[in-house]
């Protein structure tokens, strides 16, 4: 026999979460769309800094507002790519890990 089973369940509907206004690349599902990009640098198998050098030749060849998409499977990219932009201007849009790789989306300054 159990005894206090009621004590662990309320009565009644749960509570509500509640609801965080959606960003403008977030759909009705909470999933992130990727924001479009201009330009594509594949960076797949290099190890810091290159993916980041890589990164910074290609936003000099874009224009200010222009975005680039970086791919890359180096585990520390994710670190190296938030201190770049921080150290740049260029706005780091979103961060997004594809099985083994991570995609990053840099907005030129």
């Amino acid at each position: 026999m159990i005894i206090g089973l009621r004590r662990l369940f309320r009565r009644g509907p749960a509570p509500e979460a509640p609801k965080t206004p959606m960003s403008e690349n977030e759909t009705p599902d909470g999933a992130v769309e990727p924001p479009m990009h201009h330009l594509v640098v594949d960076a797949c198998g290099l190890t810091c800094p290159l993916p980041i050098l890589r990164a910074k030749k290609a936003l000099a060849q874009l224009e200010s507002g222009q975005v680039l998409k970086v791919l890359t499977t180096d585990r520390n990219a994710v670190k190296d790519f938030q201190a770049f932009s921080r150290q740049t201007g260029n706005t780091l849009l979103l961060q997004q890990a594809v099985g083994a790789r991570v995609l990053h989306y840099l907005e030129r300054r």
